[in-house]
């Protein structure tokens, strides 16, 4: 006979899914991609632009490491405006180098597409639609 069996309780129900949990690696999958990306970058500026030991050089170095270390912040509610920070930090090199811009804009589509994501399952989970809300017949 089991512990629970014995003092008459029964077992304690499993921890509920969390969605966004799920979600959160998804984002953080994102942005190591963009990292890696923009990191792929900076033969571009080293040919293109002033150089890698430039202002330029630095600064796509500074926002790769910066989207790598936002992967650690993705619980915070203001996580998303860091991201987008970082996506108009990116599309400001339209004035010096548009190519790296260029990486801005794609990412910035797939970060407000992410956004509309998180916001329909935010919705499904609020009116209880997601599939591990569903009872088990």
């Amino acid at each position: 006979m089991s512990e629970d069996q014995r003092s008459g309780t029964e077992p304690a129900a499993p921890p509920a899914k969390d969605p966004m949990k799920s979600f959160r690696g998804v984002q953080a999958g994102i942005l190591v991609i963009e990292a890696i990306v923009v990191g792929l970058a900076l033969p571009v500026v080293a040919q293109l632009g002033a150089g890698i030991s430039s202002l330029q050089g630095w600064t796509v170095i500074g926002i790769a490491a910066a989207l790598l270390l936002s992967c650690a912040v993705l619980r915070r509610p203001w996580s998303m405006w860091v991201i987008l920070a970082l996506q108009a930090g990116l599309i400001a090199f339209v004035v010096a180098l548009p190519s790296v811009a260029v990486i801005g804009v794609l990412f910035l589509a797939v970060w407000l597409w992410l956004m509309w994501l998180r916001h329909d399952v935010a919705t499904r989970m609020a009116q209880g639609r997601l599939p591990s809300q569903q009872q088990d017949c």
